[in-house]
Formats: C-alpha cells, sequence, structure tokens
C-alpha cells in the first residue's frame, strides 16, 4: 500500500524503489560461489526479509480483511476492471512484439470489456473466447534480445530482473493508470489494485511458507522461471548447462608429462 505522494512526474512510483535499490546494490560486492544469475544474493536476502516484515504487518491483514468483508462479486468487478486496464498496455506490447493474434484479441477486449462490461466490471469478452494476452515491456524487450541480467529485489516491488527493472517506468508510463492526473483518485485506484491482487495470492503464500524449505530461493527461481516462460509465450529454449561452459581443467602434470626415455 503506498502512501500519499506528492505532485511529482508520475513514473516516480517506481523511479523512488529502483533508485533505492541502486543505491544499495552500489555497495554490494558478489559473493563467491554465487548463483550467476543472482550475483547481489546478500542484498536480495536482506530486501526480502524487509519486503516480508512489510507484508506480514501490512498487506497480508488487509488483504485477507478484503477478503473476508468484500462480497466476491466485488471484488470480481475490482479484478475485472483492473484487468481491463491493463489489456490496454498489453495490446501495445502485441503490437511492439509483432504478436497480431494477441494485439487483435487485447483490443477487441478492451473495446467489448469497456462498453458493453460497463468500463470493465464485467468481462464479457472471455466469454466470447477472447483470451487475455498479457504483455508488459520487460517482456518486449526479451523478445527483441535484451537478456534479462542479474535477479533483483527491489523494495516493496519484490522480486524483478535488470531488465524487468529498467521497463517499469515505462510500463507505469504505458497503462491508463499512470495518466490519472488526480493524485487522491490515483493513489486510492492504486492502494485497491494492490489490495486486491495480494488477496489473489493469499493461498499461494500460505502454500509457500508451509512447504519451501529455502523461501528466497523458491521466490528467485519461480520468478526466474516464470518471466523466461512469460517472454517465450510457454515455449522456452532449453537453458544451457553451466556445465558445459565451464573451461576444461588442466591435466595433471604427472600424467601429461612425456616419459622419460630409459638409456
Amino acid at each position: 500500500m503506498k502512501s500519499p505522494d506528492l505532485p511529482r512526474p508520475r513514473a516516480g512510483r517506481y523511479a523512488l524503489p529502483t533508485l533505492v535499490a541502486a543505491g544499495l546494490l552500489s555497495g554490494c560486492a558478489t559473493a563467491p560461489g554465487a548463483d550467476p544469475r543472482d550475483p547481489w544474493e546478500p542484498y536480495n536476502r536482506s530486501m526480502t526479509r524487509f519486503n516480508t516484515a512489510v507484508d506480514d504487518a501490512v498487506m497480508k491483514p488487509v488483504a485477507t480483511l478484503y477478503k473476508r468483508v468484500a462480497p466476491p462479486v466485488v471484488r470480481t468487478g475490482f479484478g475485472n476492471f483492473f484487468g481491463n486496464l491493463g489489456d490496454v498496455w498489453s495490446f501495445v506490447n502485441n503490437v511492439l512484439q509483432a504478436k497480431p493474434e494477441g494485439a487483435l484479441h487485447s483490443f477487441w477486449r478492451v473495446v467489448i470489456n469497456t462498453t458493453v462490461g460497463i468500463g470493465g466490471v464485467f468481462d464479457p469478452a472471455s466469454e466470447m473466447h477472447l483470451v487475455r494476452h498479457r504483455e508488459d515491456f520487460g517482456q518486449t524487450l526479451g523478445r527483441w534480445g535484451a537478456p534479462p541480467g542479474p535477479y533483483v529485489v527491489l523494495p516493496l516491488l519484490g522480486s524483478s530482473t535488470l531488465r524487468d527493472t529498467v521497463a517499469l517506468p515505462v510500463d507505469y508510463y504505458g497503462q491508463p493508470l499512470g495518466h490519472v492526473h488526480d493524485i487522491p483518485v490515483r493513489n486510492s485506484l492504486t492502494a485497491v489494485q494492490a489490495v486486491d491482487t495480494r488477496s489473489r495470492l493469499l493461498g499461494v503464500t500460505d502454500v509457500l511458507e508451509e512447504a519451501a524449505l529455502d523461501r528466497y530461493t523458491f521466490q528467485r527461481d519461480a520468478y526466474l522461471a516464470k518471466r523466461r516462460n512469460d517472454v517465450y509465450d510457454g515455449n522456452p529454449p532449453p537453458e544451457p548447462d553451466p556445465a558445459d561452459e565451464a573451461p576444461a581443467e588442466p591435466a595433471d602434470n604427472a600424467a601429461s608429462a612425456p616419459a622419460k626415455a630409459k638409456p
């Protein structure tokens, strides 16, 4: 949940956590033997603990109360409304990725749900078999060939990669909520969206807390796998085996030395 902000450029929603993370990472050295995807693991683990503490103290209780008090039809309406806003930006990214089917589905979803669905509160487009194709600018950069870069945990925002972090301000400018000029309205909608999203993850996090031996590693690996899957539309190429790329060890000196000729 975000606190009311002062008038400033709208990208500030993501700029502050990104700048904080950049400042903290500047003093972090790569840990010896670290996962090559996660060179900043000490910082990331610390930030994960901070985010978890904030979630346990604020977001999870509020989301639990919201799920308990709000009728299912209200929660479904909010989910449809914010999903419809997301379809607008998905349409743009489908176009940027040259995905005509995804672009057409996203376009008609927005048109139908905004009109027949009364501003997106209802979702008649899904009943018409217009599938939602979720795309963001991080995925677009991935389709354009940008590597994900190191894994990083952002303050309050959670799991990301260097590529996805660079894409965050663009995603914010691109989606309709970022263009709401009335600050109290924008902050209220952002807060409701955050609570609604968190309420949908309550079951997932409960299972994670019970099942994962190392919650941080599980979250990291799950996030990286999901983002790779998203970029390649569920059909990612096989990842190279790090063992195949390791340099060959030099042969033992005794074994490699030529045998001395006998007199």
